[in-house]
């Protein structure tokens, strides 16, 4: 557990003001924040998490320094939900978004980019504009906020990129898509500069035809834009399957990171920041820069690899070494994080900036992928899609002004308890969008972890129950303390999470009384969305 009684501290202060109104001025610098929210990452990719074939050393740095969390948990088991759930502060019983829902199936123009073929119509189901997320409350706040990576809040069309149809609600008017973009993104969001993908389906390559950009202060732009690659559209594109795609060398993942490390140098003492970096790595494709770190690999597991031959209506493309590629992601996203820790030392900003770096759900199988031999000690069940452990549990470290170096700590949290901490935190009023404060016009499911993370465990509050339901699998979860519950097509199965951490032992007809209880819970918790139908249990 976390030692007791430290309290942050920030430049110029020692503690927080007494007006914690979003938006007041205070007496004290506030703190910085970096939150990183990497792509399919499993509880157990991470040395200190007991990974043992894969290199990362600035991320167990980071746990030294800081605080590792060991009972984290995803909004979701998937990708737009989970960080649906983190942005709204609603776990996927209430947040609009619990699905990887697409808007550019039917929107494909061949030769957009250069000689490829690519979707004109992007991106995922829009975020409700009438339901305030993290960045629009820290830019309320008076911090400058950026996000670089994947935004898979909203869609954007191409050939109306700012043109917004709104409902008779004040939210996007998604049967408008096909002449409109959503006025969910990252320009109308609260977000001040954005680099990366608008959606989700297209970071499955990572060398696509564009990115998305959104940069006033840089390049004058009034909306979001297409940054077009233009060494990448010489060539072939991953749907194609030509190995002419191998010629590509513009690397998503590197321009990314990049623009994070600009926009950081941007930033000054004086003017508190956020920024939310959606790495994209190490999400499939297994595909990345054939360089030393790769070679390190290859040489490491010689004997003990295999190819992948490819899922290119997918936007996998082959590759000859599935776990070297695996291996070089995650030591290569570990290194972008040390680069960030630099840049901030670099720039006299590391003592006032709390840094989290966490997972958006667990590993997944995609593109080669091969979670079950990296971890083989095979501690939990599931994977990406899955309401088991292994699908929603996730690394999650911390490190900055008040939180106690060197310490693990076992609290309960989800992501949505992300957006009321992180106010907390920066001297804000957390407590109006927590679940303290809910109400039917404006839902909220987190309780501030802020105690916790700044070495004051014994004033913290817990979670009666954490919630997850997922439609894609027809699968629900329920804990509360040791107890999991897990629903599959409205069967309930219970497991003590104390004795048995793989969910191995049903013990649902031993405990009536208990699966009563958290059916009950589950029941209310539910709110009925038409476009993520899910079977509750009887």
């Amino acid at each position: 557990m976390a030692a007791i009684g430290l309290m942050p501290t920030f430049a110029s202060a020692t503690a927080v003001g007494n007006d914690n109104s979003v938006g007041s001025a205070t007496s004290f610098q506030r703190p910085n924040i970096i939150f990183i929210m990497c792509d399919d990452m499993g509880y157990g990719d991470l040395g200190c998490y007991g990974q043992q074939r894969i290199e990362t050393p600035n991320l167990d740095r980071m746990a030294q320094q800081g605080m590792r969390f060991t009972q984290a948990y995803a909004g979701s088991p998937v990708s737009a939900p989970s960080r649906a759930s983190f942005m709204t502060g609603q776990h996927t019983g209430h947040t609009h978004v619990r699905g990887n829902r697409e808007y550019w199936r039917s929107a494909l123009r061949p030769n957009a980019f250069g000689s490829n073929s690519d979707y004109i119509l992007i991106g995922q189901e829009p975020y409700l504009n009438t339901h305030k997320i993290i960045p629009e409350l820290m830019k309320q706040a008076g911090y400058t906020t950026g996000m670089f990576g994947k935004w898979a809040g909203g869609y954007y069309n191409m050939e109306y990129p700012n043109v917004y149809k709104l409902d008779a609600n004040g939210n996007t008017d998604t049967s408008q898509s096909q002449v409109s973009s959503s006025a969910s993104l990252p320009n109308v969001r609260g977000v001040d500069c954005y680099y990366g993908y608008i959606c989700q389906f297209q970071a499955h390559t990572y060398y696509p035809n564009f990115l998305n950009r959104y940069d006033p202060e840089k390049y004058g732009d009034k909306h979001v834009v297409v940054d077009t690659l233009k060494q990448n559209i010489l060539h072939k594109d991953v749907a194609s399957g030509h190995k002419d795609y191998e010629n590509r060398e513009q690397y998503a993942s590197d321009l990314i990171h990049r623009y994070a490390l600009d926009w950081i140098d941007r930033q000054t003492a004086n003017q508190p920041f956020m920024g939310i970096f959606t790495y994209t790595l190490p999400h499939a494709e297994l595909w990345q820069p054939n360089d030393s770190l790769v070679a390190k690999y290859i040489d490491r597991f010689q004997g003990q690899d295999s190819p992948y031959g490819g899922n290119f209506g997918s936007w996998y493309y082959r590759n000859y070494s599935r776990h070297a590629q695996f291996a070089a992601m995650v030591s290569r996203l570990d290194a972008q994080v040390g680069e960030i820790f630099d840049k901030l030392k670099e720039k006299g900003l590391d003592e006032n900036t709390l840094v989290i770096f966490t997972s958006d759900n667990g590993p997944h199988e995609e593109g080669g992928a091969d979670p079950a031999w990296f971890n083989h000690d095979g501690m939990l069940k599931g994977t990406k899609r899955s309401t088991h452990e292994g699908g929603i549990r996730v690394p999650f470290i911390a490190k900055g002004p008040g939180v106690p170096a060197g310490s693990v700590n076992d609290h309960l949290l989800a992501f949505y308890d992300i957006m009321p901490t992180l106010m907390d935190y920066a001297g804000l009023d957390g407590a109006q969008y927590s679940k303290m404060a809910s109400s039917e016009q404006q839902c909220y499911d987190g309780i501030s972890f802020n105690a916790t993370l700044t070495g004051n465990d014994s004033i913290q509050q817990k979670h009666d129950f954490l919630y997850w339901e997922f439609h894609e699998t027809n699968m629900m979860a329920l804990r509360m303390g040791d107890w999991k519950l897990v629903v599959k097509s409205g069967i309930p199965s219970l497991y003590n999470l104390a004795t048995d951490i793989h969910e191995d032992h049903d013990l649902a007809s031993q405990h009536p009384d208990i699966v009563t209880k958290m059916v009950d819970i589950i029941c209310k918790e539910h709110t009925d969305s038409p476009l993520f139908k899910i079977t509750l249990p009887k």
